[in-house]
């Protein structure tokens, strides 16, 4: 099983406009703020996936936590086993489902979470353990109060295995008693002290993301829709037959769309919670094409910019959501590609009118940009 160190995942970034914590933990193989392969992304998933399915076999029920842990907890469902259920929390609010468990997220820019419950008491009645999927746990805060919302309606699982799954751990020996207190048992790649690195980021001078306008309406972009649409993990799909859904779609993208043969750099942008079908449609070409491929996607998260040595957030552009017209979203580290291709899973029709990321891209030297919606 690969092992990961501290400089493998962990570079200081400075939040930008937060009072709660200055600091961010910044993943640089996660496939999310920064590029990275998507091969090397899903290398390191597996392996927090493989040491799951070691200790917890029969796990039948992974929840993954949006937005950044979205494509790590499908990747660790998919390790666990075919016969999985894996659904990830969200923070849209127009979804097919009126019936959700709410609550808060400890430190985060947007605090509120929900999970969509309609399916929730049949997947608990099939499954002894249920595994919580996070990128970083610090105090253990946010799993609590998630766990405690479910207790109230499903006071069944108090007899479940609880596991909060995570790529780094930070939680202190205090605040591991409380989980436990609460059923909680928690597993890692990396376990970590739980340092303050508030005085570590202060001497980093930064900015604010740059906006761009929306009134470009001389871009040009190519467009296509998937036949094959993608599935919602947010309402709870099955590992195997999402795993199959987002091969399709990185089929479907290879005979619908004429690629060069002299391809040398791709990047494959997911829009905030869709991560994992970007990465992938990333993991295919790179097995189909000769070039470098990568893969990050664009988030909710304001970071601070800055390019002094060592920072990872080099550049970055504030941008419209995919999925909704008034919210402001996040791009960043974007670089001159041969070819870039947005994959999304928005099925929101006004971003013709709204080109705030084609903008970024073209600013940043890209001529050949594709929308893949699916």
């Amino acid at each position: 099983m690969e092992k990961y160190t501290e400089q493998d995942l962990l570079i200081l970034a400075k939040r930008f406009h937060n009072t709660k914590r200055t600091y961010l933990l910044v993943d640089p193989l996660q496939g999310k703020h920064m590029p990275v392969h998507p091969s090397k992304a899903l290398k390191m998933f597996k392996a927090l996936g493989q040491m799951v399915k070691n200790d917890y076999p029969q796990t039948k029920l992974v929840i993954g936590f949006a937005e950044t842990a979205t494509a790590i907890g499908m990747a660790v469902a998919k390790e666990i086993s075919d016969d999985c259920v894996y659904i990830h929390t969200t923070r849209e609010g127009k979804l097919a489902e009126d019936n959700f468990i709410e609550f808060l997220e400890e430190h985060s820019h947007a605090t509120e979470q929900k999970l969509a419950a309609s399916n929730l008491k049949k997947w608990f009645e099939n499954t002894d353990t249920i595994v919580f999927v996070d990128d970083e746990i610090s105090t253990g805060k946010t799993i609590i109060n998630f766990v405690q919302q479910l207790k109230e309606k499903y006071p069944e699982i108090e007899n479940k295995k609880l596991i909060a799954a995570s790529v780094i751990n930070r939680v202190t020996d205090e605040n591991n008693i409380k989980m436990q207190k609460n059923g909680i048992d928690s597993i890692s790649l990396l376990k970590l002290e739980d340092t303050d690195f508030t005085e570590a980021v202060s001497k980093f001078d930064i900015e604010g993301a740059l906006e761009v306008s929306e009134d470009s309406t001389a871009i040009e972009y190519e467009k296509y829709e998937a036949d094959n649409k993608l599935l919602d993990p947010r309402l709870g799909v099955n590992t195997a037959k999402y795993q199959r859904n987002c091969e399709l779609y990185a089929k479907e993208f290879m005979e619908k769309v004429t690629l060069p043969k002299n391809l040398k750099k791709v990047l494959v942008l997911g829009t905030e919670e869709c991560m994992y079908p970007a990465i992938t449609l990333g993991h295919m070409l790179e097995n189909s094409i000769d070039g470098d491929v990568y893969t990050h996607s664009s988030t909710r998260s304001p970071i601070g910019i800055c390019t002094e040595d060592g920072y990872p957030i080099v550049s970055g552009y504030q941008i419209a959501s995919f999925y909704d017209n008034e919210r402001s979203t996040y791009i960043y580290n974007l670089d001159s590609y041969d070819l870039v291709i947005i994959a999304t899973d928005s099925k929101f029709n006004e971003f013709d009118i709204r080109k705030g990321l084609i903008g970024a891209l073209i600013k940043e030297g890209n001529d050949r940009i594709v929308l893949y919606r699916g």
